[in-house]
């Protein structure tokens, strides 16, 4: 094959096919500079609450569709990510993302929020996950697809669908009452996993402001993406390896 320097592909000699570095990569069809990309990537790996798309835009000097679309492609990458089945010691919990609804009870608050189910092994990896609603059978759904066969004990605050799926799957089950004020009992709580829901929550109010339900599950991706490899020095390295492996994201799809 040669180098065709005008248009910067190479062209097989066989075949007469003419590609690119890029090519079969999310790269491929991009009118940006890799450098944009690039930094586009690290301003997101390295912003531990993450960062808007209207930061994006004034920072690399692009639109705000084209930094919104960028930052959507880079998490769409982050969520092909492997995640390894959690051991352990398990925490599991449950909150929800919205606005403030005063004066309407706890229930109608909870109604017109979205449900955010947790998984987090202590001092080990997180699993974030928007769900329709909160009941046994979406509970359970989750555990069974992010835990593993090994798991020590199962940490959870007083919602009852928990003991049932703890004894449905044969788990040691430790509950901490939160209504009577009971948040630490011994080595049962479940602050692990409310303080990786914290941190969520401060991007949501200090960085992005405002999101939609539809894209909720690509935030919560990329949260936990960052959050798991908090103490990766080649972060950044590892998610162009990603994004290279990923499959392309195309912008109909996303704006479906």
């Amino acid at each position: 094959m040669w180098w065709v320097q005008s248009r910067r592909q190479f062209t097989c000699s066989e075949c007469s096919y003419q590609f690119s570095v890029t090519t079969g990569t999310v790269f491929n069809d991009t009118h940006l500079p890799l450098t944009t990309w690039f930094m586009a990537v690290l301003l997101l790996v390295e912003a531990r609450k993450g960062m808007s798309a209207n930061q994006i835009k004034r920072t690399l000097g692009v639109s705000y569709k084209t930094a919104w679309y960028l930052c959507h492609r880079i998490r769409h990458a982050m969520a092909q990510a492997e995640k390894p089945m959690l051991d352990g010691k398990i925490e599991m919990d449950e909150t929800y993302v919205g606005g403030k609804v005063r004066g309407q009870g706890v229930a109608v608050a909870k109604a017109k929020k979205e449900p955010v189910l947790g998984i987090r092994q202590r001092n080990g990896d997180l699993r974030l996950f928007h769900a329709e609603e909160v009941t046994s059978k979406s509970l359970e759904k989750f555990l069974r697809d992010n835990v593993g066969n090994d798991v020590e004990v199962f940490f959870t605050d007083e919602l009852p669908a928990y003991r049932g799926i703890a004894r449905k799957l044969g788990l040691r089950h430790e509950a901490v009452q939160h209504g009577i004020g009971d948040y630490v009992r011994g080595d049962a709580h479940t602050n692990s996993i409310e303080s990786a829901f914290s941190l969520f929550k401060r991007g949501l109010r200090g960085s992005w402001h405002k999101l939609s339900a539809k894209h909720l599950q690509a935030y919560l991706e990329e949260m936990t993406f960052r959050f798991n490899r908090r103490k990766n020095p080649n972060l950044f390295v590892d998610t162009l390896r990603h994004m290279v492996t990923a499959p392309v994201l195309t912008f109909e799809k996303l704006t479906a």
